[in-house]
């Protein structure tokens, strides 16, 4: 029995597993919607709600937590200003899971990863 690490390894170094995550979130924050596979998609969706639960506190501290992983201080600004009062009387599950089916080249499992309304 090895020992049960907590996330995926989506076979990447963990920088480029971050940085996958952080353009993943910092898309979906900006457009409100991403379509990727499904692993990405469940892996980036436990940050996102991080990150908007972050917009819902709103003070200084919560910005800079969400700066240090939002790459663009526009969406961050979105995120705090116009995300935060959207969600504001929702508990969670601010994200929504739509399969897609099959990717053509490689049969990798799509899904649009989407920001409730």
């Amino acid at each position: 029995m090895g020992l049960k690490l907590h996330g995926r390894r989506l076979t990447r170094s963990s920088g480029h597993k971050k940085a996958l995550q952080r353009n993943l979130v910092t898309d979906l924050l900006n457009y409100e919607k991403v379509t990727t596979t499904e692993t990405k998609a469940k892996d980036v969706r436990v940050l996102a709600e991080k990150m908007i639960t972050l917009g819902k506190k709103g003070d200084v501290a919560a910005r800079r937590q969400a700066l240090s992983v939002i790459f663009d201080d526009a969406v961050t600004a979105k995120l705090f200003n116009e995300l935060a009062t959207r969600y504001a009387d929702r508990k969670g599950g601010y994200t929504r899971m739509t399969k897609l089916g099959p990717r053509l080249g490689d049969s990798a499992p799509l899904v649009k990863l989407e920001l409730v309304k």
